[in-house]
């Protein structure tokens, strides 16, 4: 039986990557048992969400605020049914 080469579909695949970061902190982190590697992809991909977040409410900053108007003016669409 041989050994598949194909890999999961799911599993993200990881590029190696120079960056720069505090030597106190590289050493703090070393000290205290943190992967450096997996504390960096975690702080990126928190900064990645809220920068797609922070455009999406710029890009639809417009028709947010055309809806907030129309709910004003007509109430929301299905109110009469609400049970609260």
């Amino acid at each position: 039986m041989t050994r598949s080469t194909v890999r999961d579909a799911k599993a993200p695949f990881r590029r190696p990557t120079n960056i720069s970061l505090d030597s106190a902190m590289i050493e703090d982190a070393r000290e205290l048992g943190i992967n450096i590697s997996r504390a960096c992809e975690e702080g990126l991909a928190k900064q990645i969400s809220e920068e797609r977040g922070r455009r999406w409410k710029e890009e639809n900053r417009e028709a947010t605020a055309e809806w907030n108007a129309h709910i004003a003016e007509h109430g929301l669409p299905l109110e009469r049914f609400r049970q609260f």
